[in-house]
């Protein structure tokens, strides 16, 4: 009995590790190579034909810190992610609201919402490419009306950031939505009825059980959404191409610009390994923290 038994557990687990096998594989391709070579990397200079690459340590690390450029990019990313994931959560948390309400035509309002979301970034990019032409877009024709100037909207460094924002946040508040659309649909109607019968008004109620109840969906989309200010950079290959000035260059920009434009890859893959400690302790905050205080048993 002893060896049947055995064998029933080394037959369940080679079924187990038949399963994982394949995200095993991708994950060790596609995550776990690709940052060893790239911390390994990031220890080496810039190689050329007549001096190789050879191991300088943090090198790369000490000059990133002293470039000017670094702290405007880094200024560049901190101020676009601390307007585009409050906004776009607040957004997307009123439009759930409205499209989870009894309203005529629910089913076009959400589809409505939702259109930006299916829209590639390049495709969102031309779009407001468009809006933002200095005299000939939409934007300048409607001001234009009230006798106001043109202005270079992605031309100018006071208005060019400003401007890829309120990309981010149209391209992106739709697809939040569904996340808060879904955690609304499954609150019991019986909470809201019980605090109408106490008395609770719209806001009380919002702020008193709504609110909390979709914690766990906030902390969720505020990942995403931290995630994808470091990530996005489709919409400036079309837009701005990070200038005037670097005044809209942000850190992936930066890194591609690096390593591609300039070939300076050991400073490309500093970076790199920058933003993922970045990343792995926002992380280590998410699963030590927020996940303990959120999370309602």
């Amino acid at each position: 009995m002893d060896q049947i038994a055995l064998y029933q557990r080394r037959r369940q687990s080679l079924y187990g590790w038949m399963l994982a096998a394949p995200a095993l594989i991708l994950l060790t391709i596609f995550a776990l190579i690709p940052t060893v070579t790239t911390l390994w990397a990031s220890f080496y200079s810039k190689g050329t034909v007549r001096r190789p690459s050879a191991f300088n340590g943090l090198d790369n690390y000490t000059s990133l810190i002293h470039d000017p450029a670094f702290w405007t990019v880094v200024w560049n990313n901190a101020l676009y992610a601390g307007i585009t994931i409050p906004f776009s959560i607040a957004i997307a948390l009123a439009m759930a609201l409205w499209a989870n309400a009894s309203i005529p035509l629910r089913g076009v309002v959400r589809g409505a919402y939702f259109t930006p979301t299916m829209l590639p970034m390049i495709a969102a990019a031309n779009i407001w490419l468009f809006f933002y032409t200095p005299g000939l877009g939409v934007i300048d024709s409607i001001t234009g009306l009230f006798g106001l100037p043109p202005v270079n909207w992605l031309g100018q460094p006071q208005t060019a950031l400003w401007s890829v924002i309120v990309v981010t946040i149209w391209k992106e508040a739709g697809f939040f939505m569904i996340f808060y659309l879904a955690a609304l649909q499954t609150i019991p109607p019986d909470f809201k009825e019980a605090s109408a019968i106490e008395g609770a008004g719209r806001f009380t109620y919002a702020r008193r059980v709504l609110i909390p109840l979709l914690m766990p969906t906030t902390a969720f989309v505020f990942i995403n959404a931290l995630i994808n200010s470091v990530k996005l950079i489709d919409h400036l290959f079309i837009l701005t191409k990070g200038g005037p000035n670097n005044a809209t260059k942000l850190i992936l920009y930066w890194i591609w610009e690096m390593a591609f434009a300039y070939f300076d890859r050991p400073h490309a893959a500093a970076m790199t390994v920058l933003i993922l400690l970045f990343l792995g302790a926002v992380a280590i905050f998410q699963f030590r923290v927020l996940d303990k205080r959120i999370h309602y048993r």
